[in-house]
């Protein structure tokens, strides 16, 4: 009667199981590199572009500086001995305060760029959420994960191609 009670319990459980690895079989799962997806979208690249072009002027006063620096330093170096004290002086205060805009001028860039591209970026990865949420209604999906929290999927359930044409579709670049 033992026998009969384990065995009866065994597939009692298995039945339970049963649908739920039936379900599992069932399931439609995608992979999409959201990261990839949003950098590579046409939207992207003319912001990219943009910014590029927009902070060039910027980035070419740097580059002055960094040559009026260097030149100030050539100076002292070729002129070592021969200046007074009072030019040398005069010459080491340009260079410093030549060094002080400069590192104004980099960081004020670095704090406008990385603002500007943030808010690119956060727009452009909430839209492509919402193309992956289509993506996946439209295939039929029961589960899209990203690249990055899976340790291993066939490349044949990767639909990062597709859902940036999908996004370039929703969103030209204007």
């Amino acid at each position: 009667m033992i026998r009969f009670s384990s065995i009866g319990g065994l597939l009692a459980a298995a039945a339970i199981l049963c649908p739920a690895t039936t379900l599992l079989a069932q399931s439609k799962v995608a992979i999409v590199n959201i990261q990839k997806a949003v950098v590579e979208t046409a939207e992207i690249k003319k912001a990219q572009t943009e910014m590029e072009s927009k902070y060039r002027p910027r980035q070419a006063q740097m580059e002055k500086l960094q040559g009026e620096i260097r030149q100030i330093q050539q100076q002292l170096q070729s002129m070592t001995g021969k200046l007074t004290p009072s030019a040398e002086q005069d010459l080491n205060i340009q260079a410093q305060r030549k060094q002080k805009d400069l590192q104004r001028l980099g960081e004020d860039l670095q704090a406008d760029v990385d603002r500007e591209r943030n808010d690119v970026l956060g727009k452009a990865a909430q839209r492509m959420q919402d193309v992956v949420k289509k993506l996946a209604e439209a295939k039929a999906l029961d589960v899209v994960v990203d690249v990055n929290s899976t340790i291993y999927f066939k490349p044949a359930l990767d639909v990062t191609t597709e859902a940036i044409a999908a996004y370039d579709k929703a969103y030209p670049a204007k």
